[in-house]
C-alpha cells in the first residue's frame, strides 16, 4: 500500500510539472513528447552499454517523404549479439492501414508518428530477449481537428525459462501501470498475452509483460505520463535479469535452441506485428525497421524437444498464459 502511494505521488508530481512546462493537453503538445523520448532513448543506452563495455553506434538518417530518426546499433559486443534502440520521428500522407487498424476511418489522413523501440538480443541463451517500444501518433485531415493517440509496451522472450526471472519482470510492468488505476495493469497484461501470439503456431512469443494501443482516455497529460511510466520502467524491469544471467555458462546445446528459438521472434515481426508493418506500408527506413532481426536463427522441420528436458519446459511452464505476479 505505501508503495503504490508513492507510485502515484511521483506520476502526480511529473503531471504537475508537465503542467508547468508544457501547453494545454493537446497534440500542440508533441514537441514535448520529442525531448522526452530523445532523453529516453539515450538513457536506455547508456544503462546498456555499462553492462556490455562496449558502445553503442549512432546511425542518424532522414525520411525523402518526412522526418527521420537516430537508430542507435550494437552488433557483437560483449553481452549483446545484437542490439538496437531506435528513435524515428516521421510524417507522411495517407495513413497506412497497420496504423488504422483498429480505426478505419483514419485511414488516408496526414499523419505524424514519433516513438523509440528498442530489441535486444544476448548473445548467452540464459539471457533473455527483450523489447520495448513507445511511441506517440497524430491522423489530422483538413477541416476537422487532429486525432492523438499513444501505444506501447515492453515484452520478454526467454529461451530458458526462470521463474524468478518472469516475476520481477511482470512485477515492474505493474509497478509502471499503478498509479493509473487498479484495472490498467490486468487489462495490458491481457493485452500483450493476446498481442504477442503466433496465430500459426498456436503459440505465445514469449512470457509476455504489457502492451496498450490507440491510449486517448483521460486526456493527453494522463495518457503521457503513463507512456512515460512505460518508458522509464524499461531499464529495472530488464537489466536486473541480464546482469543475473549474461555470465552463465553455456553450451553447444543451449545455442542451438536459442537459434532455433529466434526463428519463432522472426516469425512474429515479420507477419504479425504492427510497428514492422507500418514501418514498411509507410515508406520507412528499411534498415532500422528490420533492426529487430536476431543476427543467427535457424528453423527446423517438425522438431520437439526432449521430454523432460529445460527446452520442454519452455514449452510446458513459460510459453503460457498465465498470472505471474
Amino acid at each position: 500500500m505505501q508503495n503504490r502511494r508513492y507510485l502515484r505521488g511521483r506520476v502526480q508530481s511529473a503531471l504537475t510539472l508537465f503542467a508547468i512546462f508544457t501547453v494545454i493537453a493537446s497534440p500542440s503538445s508533441s514537441s514535448a513528447v520529442k525531448e522526452y523520448l530523445l532523453g529516453l532513448q539515450q538513457r536506455i543506452v547508456s544503462a546498456l552499454e555499462e553492462v556490455d563495455g562496449q558502445a553503442f553506434g549512432t546511425d542518424s538518417w532522414e525520411r525523402p517523404e518526412g522526418g527521420g530518426g537516430i537508430s542507435r546499433i550494437i552488433e557483437n559486443g560483449n553481452v549483446f549479439e545484437r542490439g538496437g534502440v531506435g528513435f524515428s520521428h516521421v510524417m507522411g500522407k495517407n495513413l497506412p492501414p497497420s496504423a488504422a487498424a483498429n480505426r478505419p476511418e483514419l485511414a488516408g489522413r496526414n499523419w505524424e508518428a514519433m516513438g523509440v523501440s528498442l530489441v535486444l538480443h544476448p548473445r548467452n541463451p540464459y539471457a533473455p530477449t527483450v523489447h520495448m517500444n513507445v511511441r506517440f501518433f497524430i491522423a489530422s485531415t483538413e477541416g476537422a481537428e487532429p486525432i492523438w493517440w499513444f501505444g506501447g509496451g515492453m515484452d520478454l522472450t526467454p529461451y530458458y525459462g526462470f521463474e524468478d526471472d518472469a516475476r520481477h519482470f511482470h512485477q515492474v510492468c505493474r509497478d509502471a501501470l499503478l498509479a493509473f488505476g487498479d484495472e490498467v495493469h490486468p487489462r495490458y497484461k491481457k493485452w500483450c498475452d493476446d498481442y504477442f501470439y503466433l496465430k500459426h503456431r498456436q503459440e505465445p512469443r514469449g512470457v509476455g509483460g504489457i502492451f496498450f494501443d490507440d491510449l486517448n482516455e483521460g486526456g493527453f497529460e494522463r495518457c503521457f505520463a503513463l507512456q512515460q511510466s512505460v518508458g522509464n520502467h524499461f531499464v529495472e524491469a530488464y537489466v536486473p535479469i541480464l546482469k543475473l544471467r549474461k555470465d552463465m555458462p553455456y553450451g553447444e546445446r543451449e545455442r542451438d535452441f536459442q537459434t532455433y528459438r529466434r526463428g519463432r521472434y522472426v516469425e512474429f515481426n515479420l507477419v504479425f506485428d504492427r510497428g514492422t508493418l507500418f514501418g514498411l506500408q509507410s515508406g520507412g527506413r528499411t534498415e532500422s525497421i528490420l533492426m529487430s532481426m536476431p543476427p543467427v536463427v535457424t528453423w527446423r522441420y517438425n522438431w520437439q524437444p526432449e521430454a523432460g528436458s529445460a527446452e520442454a519446459r519452455l514449452h510446458s511452464d513459460f510459453l503460457i498464459h498465465r498470472e505471474w505476479i
